[in-house]
Parts: structure tokens; C-alpha cells; sequence
């Protein structure tokens, strides 16, 4: 949350400086793609289960880290991806869950029913890259 708070501060100050914000935007590597290890399409899990990603031709740093060719997960919990503004900070919310200290698997915990995952690269400020890095996505069953 630290991280978040800290990149939505940067964000602010360097949209009032155009020179700024150019260096808030992060090109993806050509051919770059983020997804779900686990689960996978149609499985049912538990109310608590591990989520693992995978990501290929970028490397995974944490938030604030600012490397060529890198970015930190987000997984996106029941989000239509039109809601998304891929040009700001991605919101921690119920529905927004960031791994920002550079995680490649977690435990989530929904209620029962289908939901549906999807994976989004955020850069060192929790923005998509030029060219989003995202993931299909997936439903799920909770039992």
C-alpha cells in the first residue's frame, strides 16, 4: 500500500510537468505475455487457494523499481477491462489486487461462485506498459 500511495504521489507532481510523465510510461518488450499458472479456466477451488503467474520476455521487479523491460502483477478480480484507465496508477482495491513487492504466486480468498481472473503487468508505478501486458481471462468456480 506504501508503494501505491508513494507511485500515486509521483504520478500527481509529474502530470503537471509533461517533461515528467513521459518517464512515468514504460514500453512492454516485443512479444511479452503475462498468465495464469494456477488455476486454470473452468477450475473450482476452495474459498482460499494459491494463484501462481507466469510472464515471459519481461522480467518481474518490484513496484518502485525502475528497469527496462520489467513490471509487477495485478490480478484483476470480476473487472471488466474497459474499466481500466491504462494511463494512471491501477487502484488497490477488492477487485484490483497488487503484488507489488515482486510476488509471483499468492493466496486469494473470494466467496462462492464464478468469478472470473485476469492478469495486467503494472510498471515501477503501477501503471500498464505501452502495449499492455495482459493476460486471457479465466473463470473460475469457488465451491
Amino acid at each position: 500500500m506504501k508503494n501505491y500511495i508513494l507511485a500515486t504521489m509521483v504520478v500527481a507532481v509529474s502530470m503537471t510537468h509533461p517533461a515528467m510523465a513521459n518517464e512515468l510510461i514504460s514500453k512492454s518488450a516485443e512479444g511479452a505475455q503475462v498468465y495464469l499458472i494456477s488455476p486454470q479456466d473452468g477450475e473450482v477451488v476452495n474459498q482460499q487457494f494459491k494463484v501462481q503467474f507466469g510472464l515471459t520476455k519481461m522480467g518481474v521487479a518490484p513496484a518502485g523499481a525502475k528497469l527496462k523491460n520489467t513490471g509487477h502483477h495485478h490480478i484483476l478480480i470480476d473487472t471488466d477491462i474497459k474499466s481500466i484507465d491504462f494511463s494512471t496508477p491501477l487502484p488497490a482495491t477488492d477487485n484490483i489486487r497488487h503484488y507489488g513487492g515482486g510476488q509471483t504466486e499468492g493466496l486469494l480468498t473470494l466467496s462462492p461462485g464464478k468469478h472470473t481472473l485476469q492478469l495486467l503487468l503494472g510498471n515501477f508505478v503501477h501503471i500498464p506498459h505501452k502495449k499492455p501486458v495482459l493476460s486471457e481471462k479465466i473463470t473460475i468456480t469457488v465451491k
